[in-house]
């Protein structure tokens, strides 16, 4: 230390310690590990070490190891020479991308493959690229996302069901890992600016609170956006949603009558577009669109109701629209023309059996959903416009996906106006929805899905329909790109076999980087996708390189290979939801055997005939799946939703809340279905006041809520929206400090019934009982219980009401408590099976031929 004083104080030069860190050493300070891959040397751009300077990578280690440092080091600022690290930039010339995806959507449902529903911005686009005709899911929202961004088999990344639905098994856990990282992870090492848009779906449900962790959020280093604007579940109310900007939630909708999502994703997303445009032009944008359309609930706007409406498309039922589908599919070329129309199923009726009542109430269902997706296509229109605007059209892939599965049976054979009593197993008769929904569709008062009739139509010319992975009913996707500067051979047909594990490799190669080797230090699994960028330039009928593909679903499977598909007939029609299938029948699914090359629609079963060929498919199949976490197959509905998870609140049973709790979404809050539990209250009620929710879950849709409404305590449990049954005091409280309690004994068996294929212990009779201060003050039975689920896009909340109401009579959202909440105690007790219930389930199990 004498030694370095005196050269500062007397300008001598020195050779410290400090010499000795050199730029060569400083990087093999910073490089990885023994094995990893050293990234080549950067393309540097401008004046090395200036502010200005840039340089590519080649992204096969994210973060990129450390630059050197380019400039001297010597005793004192005067004598050495600064050097600034280059930033990263994308490829020069590399494209913007725009990746669209629409949810639930079969492959005849818009114009562009032959539908009736306009959808000019996609006509727009396939007009000036390609229409691929051969693109596929995985028949499911969560799991084709995850296909869709990581590049991999849905359940080589966990996703072998929808999140709400995970088990704890790898292929099925909704857990991506940190050697999967996303398409958006890899474009933002690269120079990207990454955005995301309305639905996720993506990040497991027992990580979504506000504590956390969120490396699996859309923003977490898993996914690698900038920023998300959209909402965490499978579906989502567009007109009051659990809606999140980057990881907070917001509520932007409040005071804003006519506020609808789709709109708001798609002006978010203009505004991250043109602030990246003006803040730094030359930097590219990822941008993923994925709006909730159309998914239910189907909620567009008053203006694209009325528009759609006066179009009487659908007047003629949807036996008539099969064959107007058809028609126009053959004429646009996007099937073949010996493509044959798979026959109506028996077990759904045709239009010319419906009564009058039926055909008015499906016409006005058909409506909604067919303005929805029309409302999205436009929405999705001024994002593009925006582009153009910027003069950046000319070098933007877009990849516009219709449906991330084929269209959606889960609203029954009659429809539904809220698709959460659908999930309950309870289906209002059409004279009812008549009577109280028809003119309230696709408001924010329902949250409404429509008739398996319309489905199966909007599949044409398939057989089935979403969640059903077997046939292409459930996965076959429209899909167009367009990129002009690229793209040459504008308006054209595509029919080679594709994926969606197929669009990472394509976006790498259209930018033209490669997968990384390493991210954060952790070794990436290799992509299961093939880039598709060999289309471009391809034969309408050329090879496909895509030639070996697995599906499985619910236990419902198929391989393709070369042409020839095999497949497994379903056995649980996908609209029965509450329902519980046997489970000792896995292995004697009847299995059918189609050459594609000449039976486009898997029409004529070759099975029987070419018993060696099926059996050699199977032995495929198996391969497959066993390398890609297919294994165990389980074909369960109603009893994966209740499946206990690793979330913040499992095996507790004791509850204390001292603050108020605003957004507490369903995964990471206590379930009080089919329980008995007691909320108790400590509040001081202020003078003059004593309004507002103490404590609440779900909303208009199904939910509960225990709260003071002029000074008296009520408590209301909302039944599906169909029933609301309601406990209240006589007496206002006085202003001061009071105990307000809720005991609530449920009188079934539980949960526990389902692992002897039983739902015979949810949704049983209950009582309860509201006390205030020790006293009793109501008490009513309940007939009957929800069985399943609450409003799945709702949360739990402690001293206000976030979202919708569960009682609209009583109060408007967010209806805060006005007076102070010392402690709010929830204790719930669980049933649990006796010996003699054990004995009485196995035995009605027996008595059914199901040993499960």
């Amino acid at each position: 230390m004498r030694a370095l004083a005196a050269a500062l104080l007397f300008g001598g030069a020195l050779l410290s310690p400090l010499a000795g860190l050199t730029p060569a050493s400083a990087q093999d300070a910073a490089s990885p590990p023994a094995g990893v891959p050293l990234a080549a040397p950067p393309e540097l751009f401008g004046q090395p070490g200036s502010p200005s300077a840039t340089r590519t990578i080649d992204g096969m280690v994210i973060p990129n190891p450390a630059q050197p440092f380019a400039g001297t080091i010597k005793l004192n600022a005067a004598q050495s020479t600064p050097a600034w690290p280059a930033r990263t930039v994308a490829p020069q010339g590399a494209p913007n991308v725009l990746l669209v995806l629409t949810d639930d959507t079969g492959y005849g449902a818009g114009s562009t493959f032959g539908g009736v529903i306009p959808m000019p911005t996609l006509d727009a686009l396939a007009r000036d690229g390609l229409r691929y005709t051969n693109f596929n899911s995985t028949a499911l929202c969560s799991p084709s996302r995850a296909a869709l961004l990581t590049g991999r088999n849905h359940h080589n990344v966990g996703y072998g069901n929808i999140a709400e639905a995970s088990t704890g098994f790898p292929g099925y856990d909704a857990v991506i890992g940190h050697d999967t990282v996303s398409v958006a992870a890899v474009l933002r090492a690269n120079g990207y600016n990454t955005s995301w848009y309305g639905k996720n779906h993506n990040t497991p449900p027992f990580t979504e609170s506000q504590v956390g962790p969120f490396d699996q959020w859309p923003t977490g280093e898993i996914f690698g956006f900038d920023h998300f604007y959209g909402f965490m579940g499978g579906d989502a109310n567009q007109w009051q949603p659990n809606l999140f900007n980057d990881t907070t939630a917001i509520y932007p909708f409040l005071d804003k009558p006519g506020w609808n999502l789709i709109t708001a994703e798609a002006d978010d997303a203009i505004r991250q577009i043109q602030t990246v445009n003006s803040v730094d032009p030359s930097k590219p944008f990822f941008v993923y669109l994925a709006p909730g359309a159309t998914h239910a609930p189907h909620h567009p706007t008053k203006e694209w109701i009325d528009r759609i409406s006066a179009l009487h498309l659908f007047d003629n039922g949807w036996n008539a629209l099969r064959d107007t589908i058809f028609a126009n599919q053959k004429r646009l070329g996007v099937i073949p023309q010996d493509a044959q129309l798979t026959p109506w199923p028996d077990h759904l009726k045709k239009w010319e059996e419906l009564s009058a009542d039926e055909k008015k109430l499906f016409i006005r269902q058909a409506d909604i959903y067919a303005a929805y997706l029309a409302y999205a296509d436009n929405e999705t229109g001024r994002v593009i416009d925006a582009i153009r605007d910027m003069g950046k059209l000319d070098n933007t892939l877009v990849i516009y996906i219709v449906g991330d599965n084929g269209s959606s049976a889960e609203g029954s054979p009659t429809g539904t106006p809220n698709e959460v009593a659908q999930f309950n197993g309870v289906t209002p008769p059409v004279a009812d929805q008549l009577k109280y929904f028809y003119d309230l569709w696709g408001t924010e008062q329902t949250y409404p899905h429509m008739a398996v009739g319309w489905t199966w139509a909007f599949g044409t010319p398939f057989k089935w329909t979403k969640q059903i992975a077997s046939h292409f009913g459930g996965v076959r996707q429209g899909m167009v790109m367009s990129w002009p500067a690229r793209i040459k051979d504008v308006g054209g047909i595509r029919n080679q076999f594709s994926h969606f594990i197929d669009i990472e490799p394509t976006i790498l190669e259209a930018v033209g980087i490669t997968a990384p080797s390493f991210v954060n230090g952790i070794q990436q699994r290799p992509l299961d996708g093939t880039s598709m960028a060999y289309t471009w330039d391809a034969r309408p009928d050329d090879p496909t390189r895509h030639t070996v593909q697995y599906f499985e679903m619910f236990g419902n499977r198929g391989i393709y290979n070369n042409g020839w598909y095999a497949n497994t007939t379903p056995i649980v029609d996908p609209w029965a939801l509450f329902s519980i299938p046997p489970t000792d029948v896995m292995n004697s699914y009847k299995w059918e055997l189609y050459d594609l090359t000449k039976d486009w629609t898997q029409n004529n079963d070759l099975a029987a005939g070419m018993p060696d060929k099926l059996r050699a498919m199977q032995e495929l199949f198996i391969a497959e799946a066993s390398k890609n976490q297919v294994f165990p197959l389980d074909n369960s509905v109603a009893t994966r939703m209740v499946t206990p998870r690793p979330s913040v609140v499992a095996g507790k049973s004791h509850f204390e809340y001292t603050a108020p709790i605003a957004g507490n979404p369903n995964g990471t809050q206590p379930l009080l279905l089919n329980a008995s539990y007691r909320i108790s209250a400590d509040i001081d009620v202020p003078e003059g006041g004593g309004n507002g929710m103490l404590f609440t879950q779900g909303g208009r849709f199904a939910g509960h809520g225990f709260y003071l409404l002029k000074g008296k305590p009520v408590y209301v449990w909302n039944l599906l929206d169909l029933e609301r049954v309601r406990w209240e005091g006589a007496d206002a409280l006085t202003p001061g400090r009071h105990l307000v309690e809720f005991d609530f004994t449920y009188g079934g068996l539980g949960f526990g019934t389902f692992a002897f294929n039983s739902l015979s212990g949810v949704g049983q009779a209950a009582e309860g009982v509201l006390k205030v201060d020790g006293k009793e003050v109501a008490r009513q039975k309940m007939a009957h219980t929800i069985p399943i689920t609450l409003a799945w896009d709702e949360s739990q909340d402690i001293g206000s009401d976030t979202l919708t109401g569960v009682d609209d009579a009583d109060y408007e959202s967010p209806f805060v408590f006005d007076g102070t909440i010392h402690k709010i105690t929830l204790d719930i007790d669980r049933p649990q099976l006796s010996k003699e219930d054990i004995q009485k389930l196995e035995a009605a199990q027996s008595a059914q031929g199901d040993k499960g």
